[in-house]
């Protein structure tokens, strides 16, 4: 049996919820998540502080984060939805906003919990936690906004952040594919969300296609006949499984 210190508590921050579980060295979670729901106003150091105290609860010596937003070498990039009022589909504040580009968020938690905090984009994180590592993989996340990752044979390939892309109407793919767009019309979401498919599969020239995410499970591979790529349904938990690959890889 593993102890703790082999562990990793994996942290997984949606615009509507944050998710805690300890995860082991194979990506298998120790019990069941824990989930709270993410604060607003979502300003840094708010969003600091719930993170660091649940890490400070836990006798582990690694977290793996993932970061809902664009992310590079431990700094915020573009928050997401967490610069929002009250979250998706609210108004964006501005001085929240500015507070969170350039933020060393991956920084401030090392320093505020004494531990090994390594951070990511949690579309990156989700990859981690299912591809297979052979060809060309597109990991599309579906849930209160959309992530995106690519992988090339296992490795991680830089690529831009869609949630704030327009695609159709001006509006973006958060707007179209996030849980709002589905809550209001299910059958447009699913229509786009196959318009979209087609095309990510044909820009990246992809071999498989993981849908991961809360709403991944509401659709089937059938509803993508029309894509070459192979089309992989996953579960919500892919970003907490994919934790520990960014220590143990």
């Amino acid at each position: 049996m593993q102890n703790n210190i082999d562990m990793v508590l994996a942290v997984d921050i949606g615009a509507t919820s944050i998710k805690f579980c300890l995860v082991d060295f194979f990506g298998e979670l120790v019990g069941t998540p824990k989930r709270r729901s993410t604060p607003y106003p979502c300003g840094p150091e708010h969003l600091v502080n719930v993170i660091a105290t649940r890490i400070n609860l836990s006798d582990v010596t690694m977290v793996g984060v993932g970061f809902p937003g664009e992310f590079r070498d431990g700094h915020v990039v573009h928050p997401g939805n967490l610069s929002r009022v009250h979250g998706a589909g609210t108004p964006i504040n501005e001085e929240i906003h500015d507070r969170w580009c350039g933020f060393n968020f991956e920084g401030v938690l090392r320093e505020m919990t004494n531990k090994d905090v390594r951070v990511v984009n949690d579309a990156t994180m989700a990859a981690l936690g299912c591809v297979e590592g052979k060809g060309v993989e597109l990991v599309l996340a579906l849930g209160t906004g959309v992530g995106l990752a690519l992988v090339k044979d296992g490795q991680i390939v830089p690529v831009r952040d869609i949630g704030a892309e327009v695609i159709s109407d001006s509006q973006t793919f958060d707007e179209l594919l996030g849980e709002q767009g589905r809550a209001r019309d299910a059958d447009k979401w699913l229509t786009q969300l196959k318009k979209s498919v087609a095309t990510l599969s044909k820009e990246f020239s992809v071999d498989t296609i993981h849908l991961v995410g809360g709403n991944a499970l509401r659709i089937s591979p059938s509803s993508f006949k029309h894509v070459q790529s192979r089309i992989v349904i996953t579960g919500n938990n892919a970003p907490l499984r994919g934790a520990p690959k960014l220590f143990y890889s």
